[in-house]
C-alpha cells in the first residue's frame, strides 16, 4: 500500500482555504448526527516520525465539539502491557455510544516495533489475528473504525529531523529513538507495508495519505471522514437488518450426561476442604510469583450455590491477590459500550485472580432468553467470547469455567427454604420465579453455551450441585489441578 502513494501530492493554499470552511461545517454537523444516533467512532492515526500526526490531529479537532471526543496518546508504560493482554488498554478507552475516540498511535505501534526489533521467530500471525478480531467486533457492534497512515519519504523525514534538531524549541523531540527509527526506515517500511495489507478490511479500512504537504493530508482526512460518516448514517436511517451467523444450536446436550445428585460424607468433606483450601493458598502465591493471571467464571441456575462455593474457594486465600466480581444487569456507562467492555475492565493483572459471579456468558443466556439482545447479537457472541478467552489465554491466563448444575426439584426446595428464612428471604425475587418458568429454555441455552464455548484452553467444568459440599470439593479440586498443571508442579 505504501508503494502506490504519490508522495508529491499537494494542494494550493487558495484551494485549501476555499473548501475548508464547508468541510469543517459538515464535519461538525455529522458529529452531532452521530451523537444523536448513538454511533461511536474510532479514528486511528499512525505514520512516520515527523509525518505530521500531531498537526493533522490538531486541525481535525478544531472542527469538532470537544465534549464528545477524546484524544489518546498511548505509551507503553501507560498501556501496562507487562501486566495485561495487549488490547486491555484500548478496550478500556473505547468511546461511549455516540462519542469519538481519536488515537495518535494505537494498537498498531507495538505490533510494528515487535516486527522490527523482536526475536527472529516472533509469532507474526497472532497479533494480526487479534487486531482483526478486535476491529471486527467493534464494527459489528456499530462502531465506525477509520485508520490513517501518514506517509513521507526517508529523505523528507531526514530533512524534518534536521530542521527540528536545529530549533531549540523543538530539538527535544529528536531523541535516539527517532534517530534509530530513521536509520531503520527501510525495515519499518517493509513491515508496515505487510501489516497494512494484512489489516485492511471492510470493517476497518486503511487510508494511506502522503503528508509531504500537510494541507493536502488534512483536507483528505476530512473528506474521507465525511464520506465514511455519511455512509454509516445512511445505513442507520435505512434500518439495515443484520443476519444471524450460522451456529450449530441444539445439537449437543452435555447437561443430560450429568447426574447432579453426587454426595460426599461429612468427615471426608471437612478434611478434604481444609487440604484443598491450604493448597489453593499456596498456589495463589506461586501464581503471583510467576505472574500468572487466573480467571474463574461461575455460572449456574438460580439458588445453585455459587456464592457459597466462591466463599469456600477464597476462604484461605490472601485477599490482596484476588477480586470477586459480582455481575448484574448492565448499568450506566456499561449499557453504552460493547458488552465485553465492562469485563475487560475487570481482567486481573498478571499474578492476580479474578472470580466472576456470573459473567460475559449472560449474553448467550439471560440476554438471549429475555430478548435483551437481538438474535444476531447473541449468536455472534459465541465467536466473540471464544476470541476473548483465546486472547486471555495467549497472554498467559488460566481460565476456569464452572457451571453449577442442580435439578428442578432441588431448585424448588431451595427457593422455598429461602422464602421461609428471614436471613435469606432477601435473595428471592419475582424474577427468580419467572426464570424458573423458563427452565427448559434455559437448559437448551446452557447446552449450547457449553458446547459452543468449551475449548482446550478454556473448558467448562459441570459441577454436580444438588449437594453443596460435593460441589465445593469438585470445584476446588479442579482449581488446584489446573493451577498445578499451569505451574508445572
Amino acid at each position: 500500500m505504501l508503494n502506490t502513494v504519490d508522495l508529491k501530492a499537494t494542494i494550493s493554499k487558495a484551494d485549501y482555504k476555499s473548501e475548508n470552511d464547508a468541510l469543517a461545517e459538515r464535519l461538525g454537523q455529522l458529529q452531532r448526527e452521530l451523537l444523536a444516533a448513538d454511533i461511536s467512532s474510532v479514528i486511528v492515526f499512525e505514520g512516520w516520525d515527523t509525518a505530521g500526526k500531531g498537526a493533522v490531529l490538531s486541525e481535525l479537532v478544531h472542527d469538532l465539539d470537544p465534549r464528545w471526543f477524546f484524544v489518546h496518546v498511548p505509551r507503553e508504560p501507560e498501556m501496562g502491557t507487562e501486566f495485561y493482554p495487549p488490547m486491555h488498554f484500548f478496550w478500556n478507552h473505547m468511546p461511549e455510544f455516540g462519542e469519538m475516540a481519536i488515537y495518535e498511535q494505537s494498537w498498531y505501534t507495538p505490533i510494528l516495533e515487535e516486527r522490527v526489533h523482536g526475536p527472529a521467530r516472533l509469532d507474526q500471525e497472532a497479533p494480526i489475528a487479534r487486531t482483526l478480531n478486535f476491529e471486527r467486533q467493534l464494527s459489528d457492534d456499530g462502531v465506525i473504525v477509520t485508520k490513517f497512515f501518514l506517509h513521507i519519504s526517508k529523505k523528507e523525514q531526514s530533512r524534518r529531523l534536521t530542521e527540528l534538531k536545529a530549533d531549540s524549541a523543538y530539538s527535544w523531540r529528536v531523541t535516539n529513538i527517532e534517530r534509530e527509527r530513521h536509520r531503520l526506515y527501510d525495515d519499518y517500511h517493509e513491515e508496515t507495508s505487510a501489516v497494512l495489507e494484512a489489516t485492511h478490511c471492510d470493517a476497518a479500512p486503511w487510508h494511506v495519505l502522503p503528508s509531504t504537504d500537510l494541507r493536502y493530508a488534512q483536507q483528505q482526512i476530512k473528506k474521507i471522514l465525511i464520506r465514511t460518516f455519511e455512509a454509516r448514517l445512511a445505513e442507520h436511517k435505512k434500518g439495515k437488518k443484520e443476519k444471524a451467523p450460522k451456529v450449530s444450536l441444539g445439537k449437543e446436550k452435555p447437561l443430560s450426561r450429568v447426574e447432579p445428585n453426587q454426595k460426599i460424607q461429612g468427615k471426608v468433606y471437612k478434611k478434604r476442604l481444609a487440604e484443598l483450601q491450604e493448597e489453593a493458598r499456596r498456589l495463589q502465591y506461586r501464581c503471583y510469583e510467576q505472574r500468572v493471571p487466573v480467571l474463574m467464571v461461575y455460572e449456574g441456575q438460580d439458588a445453585g450455590g455459587k456464592g457459597g462455593n466462591i466463599r469456600r474457594v477464597v476462604r484461605e486465600m490472601d485477599p490482596r491477590g484476588y477480586d470477586v466480581v459480582p455481575v448484574a444487569a448492565p448499568r450506566g456507562a456499561e449499557k453504552n459500550h460493547h458488552y465485553l467492555w465492562r469485563f475487560w475492565r475487570d481482567i486481573p493483572k498478571a499474578g492476580h485472580i479474578a472470580i466472576f459471579d456470573r459473567s460475559w456468558y449472560g449474553r448467550v443466556l439471560v440476554e438471549r432468553l429475555e430478548d435483551f439482545a437481538q438474535k444476531h447479537e447473541w449468536q455472534r457472541a459465541f465467536q466473540e467470547i471464544n476470541e476473548f478467552e483465546a486472547e486471555l489465554h495467549e497472554a498467559g491466563a488460566v481460565i476456569l469455567k464452572f457451571w453449577v448444575h442442580i435439578d428442578a426439584d432441588e431448585q424448588l426446595a431451595r427457593f422455598k427454604a429461602r422464602e421461609s428464612d428471614p436471613l435469606k428471604s432477601w435473595k428471592m425475587t419475582d424474577e427468580d420465579w419467572r426464570n424458573r418458568e423458563k427452565w427448559d429454555a434455559y437448559q437448551e441455552a446452557v447446552n449450547d453455551m457449553i458446547h459452543l464455548t468449551g475449548t482446550a484452553h478454556a473448558p467448562w467444568t459441570i459441577v454436580e450441585g444438588n449437594n453443596k459440599r460435593y460441589a465445593r470439593i469438585k470445584t476446588l479440586e479442579t482449581i488446584v489441578a489446573r493451577l498445578r498443571e499451569r505451574l508445572d508442579l
